[in-house]
């Protein structure tokens, strides 16, 4: 009887006492949609793991320079276009002789230093907000600031700095002096959450532009898919993984400036998209790296 009474509340009989349908406990074996969905991503994931095993140990040096690689050739392009730049500032931007001169070379050497302290991993909170603040004033600077699809572009950057810096986190033992281990902690959190829900609004705009045709419409398909796991961490690695063959492929299609002719008008703005996308496949590739964080449902899970 004791037996009886502590079942039949909670059905755990070997059969329904009308004989139909199947007890909770078989329907709760059944496994949902979005269980099933992280069943096949762990083993793609598990698949990406160890074809990449080999190249591991290189990924946050390669995603690093090409974060960088932006700034280098932003940086390049003023010096073998410096009149053609101090031209656009003062006829164009109303900017005053002399300031011309001092805008142009105060980015040309904080990008330089900025971006060499970054690829060899020296003051990278200093290198970090350095050229963020290159981006906001270039942004100002040449009156490009209300250009949807140039601001999208720089707070994608933005957003793999921030990555930046979070790896450099990742990567310290030791808070800084003066500051709590879980205050550093916390601030890890938010950049890492912050960092990655930037990166993907490059692919956003990519979306909102250009003209639309049965590829772009299944590549925006899947892309804005990949977007919305990044900015949740739901199989983060995989989506951004997803994102960086994406963006890659599109980037060597599109952007390809080196078969355009050396006067021809869209090179400049070819070259300036192409090394732009690959600055945000760096940040990708250091989200591959070190995960998510902690606010993310793949962290989360792991908890629950």
């Amino acid at each position: 009887m004791a037996q009886i009474r502590g079942t039949a509340g909670y059905n755990l009989g070997s059969q329904d006492r009308f004989g139909a349908g199947p007890s909770r406990s078989d329907a709760t074996n059944d496994p949902s949609p979005l269980d099933q969905i992280r069943e096949q991503t762990s083993k793609i994931e598990d698949w990406l793991d160890t074809v990449a095993d080999p190249v591991k140990p290189y990924i946050p040096a390669v995603g690093r320079f090409l974060i960088v690689c932006t700034f280098i050739e932003d940086a390049l392009r003023i010096i073998t276009q410096w009149s053609d730049q101090l031209t656009y500032l003062r006829e164009y931007r109303k900017i005053p002789w002399g300031l011309t001169h001092l805008f142009l070379l105060l980015n040309v050497v904080a990008m330089t230093i900025c971006s060499t302290l970054i690829i060899m991993r020296k003051y990278p909170e200093n290198a970090v907000f350095g050229l963020i603040g290159v981006v906001v004033t270039q942004a100002l600077g040449y009156g490009l600031i209300f250009d949807l699809n140039f601001f999208l572009r720089n707070l994608s950057v933005m957003g793999g700095l921030l990555m930046v810096l979070s790896d450099s986190w990742v990567r310290k033992r030791f808070a800084p002096a003066g500051l709590p281990l879980p205050t550093e902690k916390d601030r890890k959190k938010y950049i890492q959450l912050a960092g990655r829900t930037l990166l993907i609004l490059l692919f956003l705009g990519f979306i909102w532009s250009g003209d639309w045709g049965v590829v772009r419409i299944l590549v925006s398909l899947f892309g804005l898919m990949a977007c919305v796991m990044v900015v949740v961490g739901f199989k983060a690695k995989w989506s951004a993984t997803l994102l960086v063959i994406i963006l890659s492929v599109f980037n060597l299609l599109v952007n390809n400036f080196w078969t355009l002719h050396e006067h021809h008008p869209q090179k400049d703005f070819a070259k300036y998209d192409f090394f732009q996308i690959l600055s945000i496949v760096g940040g990708l590739l250091l989200l591959v790296n070190m995960g998510p964080g902690a606010y993310s449902m793949d962290e989360k899970k792991k908890v629950y």
